[in-house]
């Protein structure tokens, strides 16, 4: 019914009508937030369409797969408009658990206003179909003491202190809910991007890496300039993407292309690698 490891050049609801019910092991992606950029198409953007692809999103969706879903908002005279929270209770009315509300924490501002403080961040709505079957917990958070703090003791219902074995210290825990990331504009200060809201590559991989395992299908329906794509081939995951503007599938095209070589370069290098251990 569908190509897999392939971009396509058409609405994600053209897309996901030739999906079967329980096909998606993980959707990466970021809507357009209010209309807040100007893209190569005309978009229809508005809540009769967002709130399609979301139910479309669920039944696509395993039993145990996640959709990251980046959002957020607009404001317009004088008042935040919303969206992201509407659009976190439309998901759970058509099935979908809110399972944790995540931040990505930019390292700039945008537009700054005379009356509130700047704002730096934007959702990340972690939703899952049933209990998510994957969690691959990311560990690169100094401990401050390099130990695991508690209690080495509990008191039993009677009374009684029990002794607990004291927990082993590690130097790394796993990451809080806050992720801290620059923006592509930050890390190409001064230059014209290719698209006007590029997606974060680490962001991207790091979603992946916790959600999914190898050989997992990863779904885009807004694939932009294919970074979802490119980080599912480097992380060894399956992946289709959406795009309706043909401009920027040409630029998903190009980053495919760049990202198998990038693979094969990998894996010729560690079959060099492994030929010359054995020599």
């Amino acid at each position: 019914m569908i190509e897999i490891n392939k971009n396509y050049n058409e609405s994600n609801l053209e897309t996901m009508a030739r999906m079967p019910d329980n096909f998606i092991d993980l959707t990466v992606t970021s809507p357009p937030y209010d209309n807040l950029r100007t893209y190569t198409c005309e978009m229809n953007w508005n809540e009769d369409v967002w709130k399609e692809i979301i139910k479309e999103l669920y039944r696509v969706t395993k039993d145990g797969g996640v959709v990251v879903w980046i959002v957020g908002d607009a404001t317009i005279k004088g008042s935040e408009t919303g969206t992201s929270f509407k659009q976190a209770l439309w998901a759970m009315e058509c099935g979908l658990r809110l399972h944790d509300t995540m931040i990505w924490e930019k390292h700039n501002f945008s537009m700054p206003c005379k009356n509130r403080y700047h704002q730096v961040f934007e959702y990340m709505f972690i939703f899952t179909r049933g209990a998510p079957k994957t969690f691959n917990e990311i560990c690169d958070r100094k401990n401050k003491y390099g130990t695991c703090l508690g209690r080495n003791s509990v008191r039993s219902k009677s009374g009684q202190m029990i002794e607990l074995k004291k927990p082993e210290g590690r130097e790394f825990g796993r990451r809080f809910n806050v992720w801290k990331n620059n923006t592509v504009g930050q890390d190409f200060m001064c230059q014209e991007l290719p698209h006007p809201a590029m997606f974060p590559e680490k962001l991207a991989n790091d979603h992946i890496i916790s959600w999914s395992n190898e050989g997992d299908l990863v779904y885009d329906p807004f694939m932009g300039s294919g970074t979802t794509a490119k980080m599912s081939i480097l992380n060894n995951r399956n992946w289709i993407g959406s795009e309706i503007s043909s401009e920027y599938c040409e630029i998903i095209e190009e980053r495919v292309k760049k990202a198998w070589e990038e693979k094969r370069k990998e894996k010729d290098l560690q079959a060099g690698t492994l030929f010359g251990g054995e020599m």
